[in-house]
């Protein structure tokens, strides 16, 4: 992962590597032979949270910081998401500004990223609003855990891989989205867990991390890999 640079926004201290200066430059992936570029994009207080102990929705970055992440996925061919929060954003995972959409297109990109979700269970609710949405494709990538009611319901709005693991190979899974789907550039939005999975596995290239003027506390709120005593034990 490169070096950051730090630039302030709505009160907020966003970091970005050196790879995304220039909200419109698409990242240099000539170092990666056989995977697409993976790019994270974070926002957390300054007590290392990322959402509260219950997991809840919670707004506290500013409007810049939500043009940020815009700004990152436009530049991605795949914006990559994890069940979890998946369900408690229920977004669309869009780019609601038009400027941002003529950009792609001027770069030979589609006007619109495809979705992909991770899940190792496969319970995912396709009354979700991502799935009320059919401006990109959605792709899933689960396991043969995903019980038969959720494969027959998500068939019908997405491109289903369930592998016999136990859980989603991401290595793998970037493979796959690099020689069937055509895909250089990976934005990651979350969550902790599928973060520190693509960290662990030395998956991720480049990180775009907010640091917000609020504190959550509690042992139980997430922070950036999911709670700290279980990725840094003491």
């Amino acid at each position: 992962m490169r070096s950051a640079k730090r630039n302030n926004a709505g009160g907020s201290s966003v970091f970005r590597s050196k790879l995304s200066r220039g909200a419109q430059r698409r990242p240099d992936r000539s170092h990666i032979s056989r995977r697409p570029f993976v790019a994270a994009t974070f926002a957390m207080t300054v007590d290392g949270k990322v959402t509260t102990r219950s997991f809840s929705p919670v707004d506290f970055t500013s409007r810049e910081d939500k043009l940020h992440l815009f700004r990152q996925r436009a530049l991605a061919d795949a914006v990559l998401i994890g069940r979890s929060t998946l369900k408690r954003d229920n977004v669309r995972l869009g780019l609601p500004q038009g400027e941002l959409r003529e950009r792609r297109t001027k770069r030979g990109q589609t006007a619109y990223p495809i979705r992909v979700i991770i899940s190792n269970k496969g319970k995912i609710d396709n009354r979700l609003k991502i799935f009320q949405s059919d401006f990109s494709p959605i792709v899933i990538f689960s396991t043969k855990r995903m019980p038969r009611k959720y494969q027959q319901a998500l068939q019908k709005v997405a491109a289903l891989h369930l592998s016999d693991a136990q859980d989603v190979d991401l290595a793998a899974m970037l493979r796959t989205l690099r020689d069937k789907y055509k895909v250089r550039t990976v934005a990651c939005e979350g969550g902790p867990l599928l973060f520190r999975g693509l960290l662990e596995r030395g998956l991720i290239d480049q990180l775009n991390l907010t640091i917000a003027p609020y504190m959550f506390g509690g042992a139980n709120a997430p922070t950036l890999t999911g709670l700290s005593k279980e990725f840094l034990p003491a």
